[in-house]
């Protein structure tokens, strides 16, 4: 009897985490033959949860609508997660969390079962204080901006550029997407009527929000693909091409493609082909090389260069107390 209610808890988180199930499909999760899978469904309607289930080709189970949950279940890889999740702490890119995460630990670990309790202790870590993020975000200001887009409603902000450029805009927002440390919000911009990603610390959301809108279809390859192309875009704004005189050998190691192509030339040497925000910027991970090199183009880089090495020599003679 218990192995049984155990599955049939296991069977009904299964039909929370996706609309529409193949008996097969919920049999190879369960380790069970599809004959009990049809059992164990018809246990749980007599328990008085609507489970529809559809024949033939295509056929399966769904939850339907109206269902009432029990009490929060969660599997021993889904409690160890969380619960890690929450003690290693977020990753700088949220702020105002941090008591509430340990508040909501404390409590987990009062509902765990003993074994897993074990299994988490010994799984003990230590975190390093740290400053948050330069673009870090309050959570209340990211669980406002997803309260607009999950209802389709219009938002007016405050926008700072890089720059420091200040503006005001009014989009229907689409998605939160984070990448890294920061947070993106992807909006039809209804001004320059088109689509933008824009930081959320940038960002000062106006209140009220405005009417509802009709949803459009996303750009192609969704909210994360657009926001990755985005930020390609403004990594590689400036770019460089420099001789290294070293074998191509000892240089492609080094070189990320996103940032960077390198092709070999005569007599041992290579060309390399940077991408950056900026000269400067480039000019540093020239150093990195650690080889002579020749710039070919722009010649503003050359500059870029020397600066960098009149700034190295004065911190030297400071180091070495010349």
């Amino acid at each position: 009897m218990k192995e049984t209610s155990a599955r049939l808890l296991r069977l009904l988180s299964l039909l929370q985490t996706r609309r529409d199930w193949s008996g097969a499909e919920l049999a190879d999760k369960l380790a069970i033959t599809p004959r009990t899978v049809r059992r164990d469904v018809d246990r749980l309607r007599d328990l008085g949860y609507p489970v529809d289930a559809t024949v033939g080709v295509g056929g399966g189970y769904r939850l339907g609508a109206g269902a009432e949950m029990p009490p929060l279940q969660l599997d021993d890889e889904e409690v160890l997660a969380v619960a890690l999740s929450l003690q290693s702490g977020a990753t700088g890119s949220v702020v105002g969390i941090g008591e509430a995460s340990m508040r909501a630990l404390a409590k987990l670990r009062q509902i765990m079962p003993s074994r897993l309790r074990h299994r988490l202790e010994s799984l003990s870590i230590d975190v390093v204080p740290r400053e948050p993020a330069a673009s870090a975000v309050d959570a209340s200001v990211l669980s406002a901006i997803a309260s607009v887009c999950h209802n389709h409603e219009r938002l007016r902000f405050d926008y700072s550029t890089h720059d420091g450029t200040q503006s005001r805009r009014e989009v229907e927002p689409y998605r939160l997407v984070r990448s890294g440390v920061r947070w993106y919000l992807v909006a039809w911009d209804l001004s320059r009527e088109d689509w933008r990603s824009f930081r959320v610390d940038r960002m000062e959301p106006k209140i009220p929000t405005g009417p509802r809108f009709t949803p459009r279809e996303l750009p192609a390859g969704g909210a994360a693909d657009f926001v990755s192309r985005g930020v390609a875009r403004a990594y590689s704004s400036t770019r460089a091409t420099v001789l290294l005189h070293a074998p191509i050998e000892q240089i492609a190691p080094m070189v990320n493609e996103q940032w960077g192509s390198v092709e070999s030339t005569d007599e041992g040497r290579c060309v390399i082909v940077l991408s950056g925000t900026t000269l400067r910027s480039i000019a540093m991970w020239l150093r990195a090389f650690d080889v002579d090199f020749t710039v070919v183009n722009p010649p503003e880089l050359r500059e870029e260069c020397r600066a960098i090495a009149a700034e190295t020599a004065v911190a030297a003679q400071r180091y070495l107390g010349a």
